[in-house]
């Protein structure tokens, strides 16, 4: 099928003023091939959801910021002593992408000393050392996610988002993220960003005599105009290897009606490129 992008031109992005201090948000894109944020990954069963979890995200931006699994969640050494858990997230589900099952083994043909422990500690048994499991992805996945908090906060997490000590990956070791991963400088309204300046990666191009697409967005916090209400144990409490604990946190849904001018073609990567570069640009000095 040929792409075609709309007629109407992409509005215009205001660019980010360097003479403030670090606003409070910044927008980051989850794509890529692969990509498995679960709730439910213990035994043979590895599920995901159909959007980032907040274990997924809080989890990718302590990494990025080299803390040990048992640390991940302590103060950070900034004004206020702030902590990941308390950001918030907006996700934009700009591609749900194709749900994606893995008859996945591991263990299969080992000598006895080599083969997969049990949770006593000991080894498989001979005939049981192939252990199978099923785990679950979603492909070609996009979400365009507003990230919430406090300035100093933002501007951290943007430092080691773009210089990470431990690589980021959406969900699994094995999920890589597509370029650009950090879409914005940090920013005083992400939220507007996201509805009105961020390019659309979508499935398909608009009918061309669209002017408004819709998209579903997930919210931390609620909406005015909620279309559904869930509740999901992705809120984390410990990360600790065999501690880890999890609350059970609201999240709403709205679908939203952008400009169909904000989808970026069958190839995103200069129209996302492009928008991350006007934004980068200085304010221009005052008449």
């Amino acid at each position: 099928m040929t792409m075609h992008k709309p007629d109407t031109p992409a509005p215009p992005v205001p660019a980010a003023d360097s003479s403030e201090a670090p606003s409070a948000g910044l927008l980051l894109r989850l794509a890529g091939v692969l990509s498995a944020y679960g709730t439910d990954t213990a035994f043979n069963r590895r599920d995901t959801q159909p959007h980032p979890t907040r274990s997924a995200l809080i989890g990718m931006f302590a990494a990025a910021a080299g803390r040990p699994r048992h640390q991940a969640l302590d103060p950070l050494d900034l004004p206020g002593r702030p902590r990941y858990t308390d950001l918030s997230f907006t996700i934009r589900v700009d591609q749900p992408g194709t749900p994606y099952t893995d008859f996945h083994t591991t263990g299969g043909g080992r000598r006895r000393y080599e083969q997969l422990r049990t949770s006593k500690g000991d080894r498989r048994p001979e005939g049981k050392t192939t252990h199978i499991s099923e785990r679950h992805y979603l492909t070609d996945a996009c979400f365009t996610v507003a990230v919430h908090g406090s300035a100093d906060l933002i501007a951290h997490l943007a430092h080691t988002l773009e210089h990470p000590q431990f690589a980021p990956y959406l969900g699994r070791r094995a999920c890589v993220p597509d370029e650009p991963l950090v879409l914005t400088p940090p920013l005083a309204d992400p939220l507007h960003h996201l509805r009105s300046h961020a390019p659309l990666t979508l499935p398909g191009p608009p009918d061309p005599q669209d002017t408004r697409v819709p998209v579903t967005f997930w919210w931390d916090t609620p909406p005015s105009n909620p279309t559904s209400h869930r509740e999901l144990a992705d809120d984390p409490v410990d990360f600790t290897p065999h501690q880890r604990r999890y609350t059970v946190r609201p999240l709403w849904s709205t679908t939203e009606y952008l400009p169909a001018a904000l989808y970026a073609g069958a190839d995103p990567l200069p129209a996302l490129a492009a928008y991350r570069h006007r934004l980068e640009q200085p304010c221009p000095p005052p008449p």
